[in-house]
């Protein structure tokens, strides 16, 4: 038995009680991860909660994200799949009662696995959403950082990272098929099935690296490929996500305002995405 400290958000006082602590599975996907996964899996075992799995599905690095995922005690598989099935496979080798899943590139704040544990407790809910907030290195990495903090708390932009497994397993987990907006899909069929998702303030950081228009037109462009599937599953929710001018830029004017370069290169960014992921899936239609 241990003691967990218990937040409300009516009283500022700090609250003692005792639960078992559940073990919590984290999964991460992995391909040739080596210059971010050390500064993740430390960040993992940082964390103030200590009842914590890792496991590490490889898609066959040719670099040392194996050599540093054991050296930090890793349960370590390798498959030659993407993404969520990655999680899927992942998720069936795990043993916690809840499961979180993140990037080789985010780095957990050290409370985050604890504050999810007590949000599902205390709460009774399904799932957490975790605000994700962007760092890397120069100009279009700052733009990022400022469209990415208006994005906070809305769960049509952010999703559920934190699941009990009961719930993950009863929604089929990841759908397989997509490989851009999987994480938009599995949250419009967590609330579709009226689960409880709620959200905590401690943060991921999401290392982005030195972002360049090329990096982010050559992404934007792959994930085009197949954002349809996702389009034609969850019509009306694609078209509020995908709106030119989002709400929340408007929420958010004042913040875009105190950044007002970084505002204007978010805007010109967004257009240059919008304009490459139509044209991926224009490509992709018409060769079909």
């Amino acid at each position: 038995m241990s003691k967990i400290l218990e937040k409300t958000e009516t009283d500022l006082k700090t609250n003692m009680f005792t639960i078992n602590e559940p073990l919590v599975s984290v999964i991460i996907p992995t391909y040739n991860s080596f210059t971010t996964v050390e500064i993740c899996l430390e960040s993992i075992k940082q964390q103030e909660y200590t009842n914590i799995e890792v496991i590490v599905v490889d898609n066959f690095s040719k670099d040392r994200t194996v050599n540093i995922a054991e050296k930090f005690g890793s349960k370590i598989f390798q498959i030659s799949e993407l993404r969520s099935a990655a999680r899927n496979y992942g998720a069936r080798k795990a043993n916690g009662a809840y499961i979180i899943f993140i990037d080789a590139d985010m780095q957990l704040t050290s409370k985050v696995i604890e504050d999810c544990v007590v949000k599902s407790i205390n709460d009774n809910c399904d799932a957490i959403m975790i605000p994700e907030v962007r760092v890397g290195i120069g100009f279009w990495a700052q733009c990022r950082a400022v469209e990415r903090l208006t994005y906070i708390g809305d769960p049509l932009i952010e999703s559920a990272r934190f699941f009990s497994r009961a719930i993950f397993e009863k929604i089929n987990g990841f759908d397989e098929s997509l490989e851009a907006g999987e994480d938009w899909d599995l949250q419009a069929r967590l609330e579709s099935v009226g689960c409880r998702i709620k959200q905590i303030n401690s943060v991921i950081n999401h290392h982005e690296g030195r972002l360049t228009l090329k990096k982010m037109i050559l992404k934007r462009y792959y994930y085009g490929k197949t954002l349809m599937r996702y389009i034609n599953k969850h019509p009306e929710k694609a078209r509020v996500q995908f709106m030119p001018v989002r709400l929340n830029y408007v929420r958010h004017w004042r913040l875009l305002a105190r950044y007002p370069l970084y505002t204007c290169g978010m805007l010109f960014m967004k257009a240059i995405e919008y304009f490459v992921t139509a044209l991926s899936i224009i490509s992709t239609m018409t060769s079909h």
